[in-house]
């Protein structure tokens, strides 16, 4: 008889540690379910999230070349090269955590400041590009966040239903296996006694 690999005791002593070990299991696949069921809705919205974050990345991204190529035919080579800022746009990601999943949650996105000495576009068609390259630089990192949210939560995901299949297939029924067979015993070794006992009762008597 095995718990874990260790002997476990045999009579009342071992039949009750075999019933804690059984609940603590019994609770601990309940929990891991639990936990694979938050992770899988957190990590279907966070793909739902990156894809219409994709959709509006392809958009805005198609937008802007468009503007842009328009902007050019007007101001030429030159314009466009005038009305790139100097300052370069910065993304800081914030973490949370599900059920002990780190996975990012928010993308803080700030646009590139233009100082006032340097020139602004020269065209209606360079703003109206540089407005729609912002916003797909903006949605990009959305749906990087979320599509990289979506993958780490996938992969606990992965390592809790392992775990959970591994109590139910294998660590629980092993462990009801084993706390029949010592309630068995124990039910035998009861019956002899109390066999014992009557023969003994009985010749004493005689």
């Amino acid at each position: 008889m095995s718990e874990h690999g260790r002997r476990v005791p045999a009579g009342r002593a071992g039949r009750l540690r075999l019933r804690r070990s059984l609940a603590t299991a019994l609770r601990g696949s309940d929990l891991l379910d639990r936990k694979l069921r938050l992770l899988l809705d957190r990590e279907g919205a966070e793909r739902r999230a990156a894809e219409e974050a994709g959709r509006v990345w392809r958009e805005r991204l198609a937008e802007a070349e468009s503007w842009l190529v328009r902007g050019v035919m007007l101001g030429g080579e030159q314009a466009l090269a005038e009305a790139v800022p100097a300052d370069q746009a910065s993304v800081e990601v914030e973490w949370d955590a599900l059920m002990g999943a780190r996975h990012p949650a928010a993308v803080a996105w700030t646009g590139p400041v233009r100082s006032p000495a340097e020139p602004t576009p020269s065209n209606t068609a360079l703003e109206h590009a540089e407005t729609a390259y912002r916003a797909a630089v903006r949605a990009a990192a959305d749906h990087a966040a979320h599509r990289s949210a979506a993958e780490l939560l996938a992969a606990e995901a992965a390592r809790t239903r392992q775990r959970v299949r591994a109590l139910r297939h294998h660590w629980i029924p092993r462990l009801r296996g084993d706390l029949a067979a010592v309630e068995l015993a124990l039910e035998e070794a009861e019956h002899e006694e109390a066999v014992r006992r009557r023969w003994a009762a009985t010749h004493g008597a005689a």
